[in-house]
C-alpha cells in the first residue's frame, strides 16, 4: 500500500504540527509513503528530524494551476493507492485519477472544495456529525482522533519565570484570541488567591489582557509568556492545565495535559467537552462562567486526592484512546479498508 500525504499551509498551529507527527510515525511503522508540503512550510524542519525528505510544491493559492501541474506529475511518479490531502488549500489543487482521494478536516470548513473527495476524516466525532448535517454521505465520513508529542521532557526551571517555587502554577496555551476566552480566564484567577498562571501565546489580545490582569490587581501573578515551543515542559512544572475557550473544535491542549499528567479544567466547547468526562479525567464548567471556573480551579488546586485523581484517570485514558501507537494503528487499519 502506497500513501501520499499532502500539506498546503505555510503556518505552524495544531494541524500541521499532527501532519508531520502522523508522517513521521506512518513512516516509522514501515508504511510507504510520500509528503508533498508547501515549499519552506515550517513543518519541513520536524520532517526531516523524523527521517522524511519531504516534496516541497509553490501551493500559491486555493486551486493553484500550477502547483495543481506539479501534483499531479509527482502522483504519476509515486502511484499513490491513496492520496490524502490535509485541509482545503491542498485539497483544492489534487487531481483526480486512480487512487482514493481522501481530506482530513480538523474544523468546520465548507464543504465545496470536498466534493471530488471519495471518504473524509474528522479529527472529531462532532465534526464528523457536521459533515452529515451538511450532506455528506455518513458512510464516507470517519473519526481518527490525533495524538499529541509524547516525547518525555524536564520541568522548566519555575524561577526562570520569576515564578515562586512553592506556589500553585496555572497553565494556559493558545493564542491571544476572543475565541481562547484568556479575558474569563483572569476574571477567574482574581478568585483564585495565591495562584500564578503562565499563559502561553501571542496574538491581538496582548495588550488588552494586560491591562484587564493590572486592572483586577492580578498582573503581579499573570505571567504573559508569548509563543513557545516547550509546552511539555512548562505542563511538567505546572500544576494545572486549563482551558477556558468559548471556541476549541478539537482540544489538542487537553491531549497534552493528559500525557503530563496534569488535572485539566476546561469551559464546555465542542472538542474539551467531547474529550473529558467530569470528575474523572477533568473537570468541566460552563462557558463564560469566571465563578465556576476559579471554583473548578480552587478545587483542583487544594485537594490533593482529586488532583490526583484526574491526572491519572486522564492519563489512563490518553494511552488507551489517543496515544501515538494506538492512533497510528487505527489510521493504517483506515488505509486497509479504503484500498480495494
Amino acid at each position: 500500500m502506497r500513501v501520499m500525504q499532502v500539506m498546503g499551509s505555510d503556518k505552524r498551529g495544531g494541524a500541521e504540527n499532527f501532519f508531520s507527527r502522523l508522517c513521521v510515525a506512518l513512516g516509522e511503522s514501515g508504511l510507504a509513503q510520500q509528503v508533498v508540503i508547501r515549499r519552506d512550510a515550517p513543518c519541513k524542519q520536524d520532517l526531516l528530524d523524523g527521517g522524511i525528505t519531504p516534496v516541497e510544491l509553490p501551493f500559491f493559492y486555493s486551486g493553484d494551476i500550477a502547483t495543481r501541474f506539479l501534483l499531479k506529475r509527482r502522483i504519476a511518479q509515486f502511484a499513490p493507492d491513496i492520496v490524502l490531502t490535509w485541509m482545503s488549500r491542498a485539497t483544492s489543487v489534487c487531481p483526480t485519477g486512480p487512487f482514493v482521494r481522501i481530506a482530513r478536516l480538523g474544523g468546520y470548513y465548507d464543504l465545496k472544495y470536498y466534493q471530488s473527495c471519495h471518504h473524509l476524516i474528522a479529527n472529531t466525532e462532532e465534526i464528523v456529525d457536521y459533515l452529515v448535517k451538511h450532506g455528506w454521505p455518513r458512510e464516507k465520513a470517519s473519526y481518527l482522533p490525533n495524538f499529541v508529542d509524547e516525547t518525555p521532557v524536564r520541568p522548566i526551571d519555575r524561577a526562570a519565570l520569576q515564578t515562586p517555587p512553592d506556589v500553585p502554577v496555572i497553565l494556559a496555551l493558545g493564542r491571544l484570541h476572543s475565541d481562547k476566552a484568556f479575558d474569563v480566564l483572569l476574571d477567574a484567577m482574581a478568585r483564585v488567591p495565591a495562584a500564578h498562571l503562565w499563559l502561553a501565546g501571542e496574538g491581538g489580545l496582548d495588550a488588552p489582557l494586560k491591562a484587564q490582569a493590572e486592572s483586577l490587581g492580578i498582573a503581579g501573578r499573570v505571567h504573559f509568556l508569548g509563543w513557545r515551543t516547550d509546552g511539555a515542559s512548562l505542563l511538567a512544572a505546572a500544576d494545572c492545565l486549563v482551558c477556558p475557550s468559548r471556541v476549541e473544535p478539537l482540544g489538542n491542549v487537553i491531549l497534552e495535559g493528559w500525557i503530563q499528567k496534569k488535572p485539566v479544567v476546561a469551559a464546555a466547547s465542542t472538542g474539551p467537552a467531547g474529550l473529558i468526562e467530569t470528575e474523572r479525567t477533568g473537570l468541566i464548567v460552563p462557558m463564560e462562567d469566571a465563578d465556576a471556573l476559579a471554583a473548578a480551579l480552587n478545587r483542583v488546586l487544594t485537594d490533593p486526592a482529586l488532583s490526583g485523581r484526574l491526572a491519572e484517570a486522564g492519563h489512563a485514558h490518553y494511552l488507551a484512546r489517543f496515544s501515538r501507537k494506538a492512533v497510528v494503528e487505527l489510521y493504517l487499519d483506515f488505509f486497509r479498508k479504503m484500498v480495494p
